[in-house]
């Protein structure tokens, strides 16, 4: 059962939150009318767009919404890819008192068909890129025809510019804070809807740039924000939209690339993004030609999160982009940490510290807090409110004790409050009684020049329970018979005999979202078959 925990944190110790600079408009809607000239949008088509043009879509799908029947606490639902559209959707749902439910347009219409029908959403606006899907998850959720609304042209939906048709551009009355109701990845199970209760209040309220003072990102500035990553993520819509309300125009990618990443920063002088790991190899991965060709000098802040980052990849990025590298460690739910380059080079492979207005502990498995330096569950609570998971009370509870939560990960504390992960409490390998972490087994297989990427994770072993298994992408399509036996004598250099993979094998990609985060359970599933695997 859940129970308040003893001996958390002390609160005194974090340090305060920054408050709102009081000079700044608050939000974006109050920038707008400010200032409705300003470019604030750099399209993936490289069309630009201003703060009024964004303003007056944004309210005129407030007020479509509304002409549908929709209000306050209601859902819609968006399955677009990185553009104006779904950027307009977040600005009408956090202003309308709304749940925007950004949809991963990577999934198949069953899924889809789930978090419409689990979400409740009355309205759906999807991309004509993804119609065969969209189409087939409307019919399989029982969406009405009059709610189905396509950007492009999708059978069976009504095109979203008729949404809009009429609707003034004018902000819309009873204006209240609405939020995205982003659902968990699913790399262990069906997704989950994470649902925050509505204050009701003005959106202003909410100071929802503030986010971004956590890293150290200021209002205005001179500041540009550089979308890379799908902005159905949370962090990666979070990033945004906090950009757009403290007055950071943004440029969008569609498709990552990594060399066009490098001539946008360099063409739009970009001052601050969001990344992941993988980006940062495939980087890595570019002749030293082609990286000199791109000055990146404007970067500040190269915020990266999601999955861990191998500390060789880490260092490397340090050398090429310097200090503006830094890391954080959240959770969709809420809550977080943060490392700037110089905490992580001071403390190699920490995730930082906690956020202000989030705490950090680690439990053991009757929950009690657990001294620094010793590995247990990571649990998180933050001080501007809670969640649940939607229609899901039961998982809400089990992940609990008291007002704590946790979506998992293994980790310690050290003395200075500085947070280390080891791994997913779902992946670790517990063969012959010893825990192994597979993140550490991974991170030794990406040091060797031949991996382009890896997934270790425990198989059935009779006596054992479980044995170490790795998974690898090669960098090279044409590599040789030896490399399976080359990878396991360059492990033995770097693990102890008990981490070492005990078989190697190979396939073409890794399945990762687009965000880096590994569905690892689709590639140990097959080896379980017919297995109970130990928990």
């Amino acid at each position: 059962m859940p129970r308040t925990p003893a001996g958390p944190p002390d609160p005194a110790a974090r340090p305060p939150v920054t408050p709102p600079d009081p000079a700044a408009p608050n939000g974006f809607w109050a920038q707008a009318a400010a200032d409705p000239g300003r470019t604030v949008l750099v399209a993936p088509d490289g069309e630009t767009w201003t703060a009024g043009r964004l303003h007056g879509a944004a309210n005129r799908l407030v007020h479509g919404l509304r002409a549908a029947g929709l209000t306050h606490g209601d859902a819609f639902a968006a399955v677009l890819p990185n553009g104006a559209e779904l950027l307009t959707a977040q600005l009408a749902a956090t202003q309308a008192g709304m749940y925007l439910v950004p949809v991963n347009h990577h999934l198949v219409a069953p899924e889809i068909a789930h978090i419409l029908t689990d979400s409740g959403a009355r309205v759906l606006i999807a991309h004509e890129r993804f119609a065969g899907p969209v189409a087939e998850a409307a019919e399989l959720a029982g969406l009405p025809p009059a709610a189905r609304h396509a950007v492009g042209a999708i059978d069976g939906f009504r095109p979203y510019p008729r949404l809009l048709e009429g609707q003034p551009d004018t902000p819309p009355g009873d204006r209240r804070l609405g939020w995205v109701m982003n659902y968990t990845s699913g790399t262990t199970g069906r997704p989950r809807g994470i649902r925050r209760p509505l204050s009701g209040k003005p959106p202003e309220e909410a100071h929802l740039g503030g986010f971004l003072r956590f890293f150290g990102i200021q209002p205005f500035g001179g500041h540009v924000h550089l979308v890379c990553s799908p902005l159905y993520h949370t962090a990666v819509l979070q990033f945004a939209a906090a950009s757009l309300h403290i007055g950071h125009p943004l440029v969008l990618m569609d498709k990552w690339t990594p060399e066009e990443m490098l001539r946008l920063i360099a063409d739009h002088r970009c001052t601050h993004t969001h990344m992941v790991p993988t980006q940062f190899h495939r980087l890595l991965a570019l002749p030293d030609e082609v990286k000199a060709r791109y000055d990146v000098s404007s970067l500040r802040h190269a915020v990266h999160g999601a999955a861990p980052c191998p500390e060789q990849v880490k260092r490397a990025m340090i050398d090429w982009w310097g200090h503006c590298v830094e890391e954080y460690y959240a959770a969709s739910e809420g809550g977080g940490t943060f490392a700037g380059a110089e905490d992580w080079l001071r403390k190699p492979g920490t995730v930082g510290r906690a956020w202000p207005i989030s705490e950090i502990a680690v439990f053991d498995d009757d929950g009690n807090v657990l001294p620094p330096g010793t590995v247990g569950t990571v649990y998180m609570t933050m001080r501007t409110g809670g969640f649940r998971y939607h229609r899901d009370d039961e998982k809400t509870e089990r992940n609990r004790i008291g007002d704590w939560f946790t979506v998992g990960d293994l980790g310690l504390l050290d003395e200075d409050g500085f947070l280390f992960l080891r791994d997913r409490k779902i992946d670790m390998i517990i063969s012959g009684g010893v825990n192994i972490y597979p993140a550490e087994i991974e991170a030794a297989l990406l040091a060797h020049p031949a991996v382009a990427d890896a997934a270790v994770f425990g198989v059935p072993h009779p006596d054992w329970g479980e044995e170490v298994k790795a998974v690898v992408e090669p960098a090279d399509e044409g590599f040789g018979e030896g490399l399976a036996g080359e990878l396991l004598a360059h492990c033995a250099g770097l693990l102890a005999a008990y981490k070492r993979p005990r078989s190697i094998d190979f396939t073409a990609a890794l399945p990762r979202d687009p965000n880096g985060k590994l569905y690892k359970r689709r590639l140990r599933d097959p080896y379980w078959e017919g297995h109970d695997r130990p928990l």
